[in-house]
């Protein structure tokens, strides 16, 4: 079972989460990350470092977000690893203003 990012990450697109990771699962698209549940090894490094608390195992992520699941395995096979921290977006929709 692979981890999820889900709805929060949209807008701030924080990268912690994928300078912690130890197998390069992470995908990086316009405004969001999200989780190669093929390549993702459950090793809760990624859980521990997301700040908006948008990551979660599959089997537990909130039925708001469970389209998330389906859009992580289909938008990471196409999107471009991430595997270092860079400038989060923290735009209007993020629940974060400041690291």
């Amino acid at each position: 079972m692979a981890y999820v990012v889900t709805e929060p990450c949209v807008g701030c697109k924080i990268t912690y989460c994928a300078a912690a990771c130890p197998v390069e699962a992470f995908r990086e698209g316009k405004d969001y990350l999200v989780i190669d549940p093929d390549i993702c090894i459950n090793c809760n490094d990624c859980l521990r470092e997301c700040p908006v608390n948008a990551i979660f195992p599959e089997d537990e992520v909130p039925v708001i977000w469970k389209d998330w699941i389906v859009l992580n395995a289909k938008e990471s096979k196409t999107l471009p690893m991430i595997n270092d921290l860079k400038k989060p977006l923290l735009d209007k929709h993020c629940n974060i203003k400041e690291l």
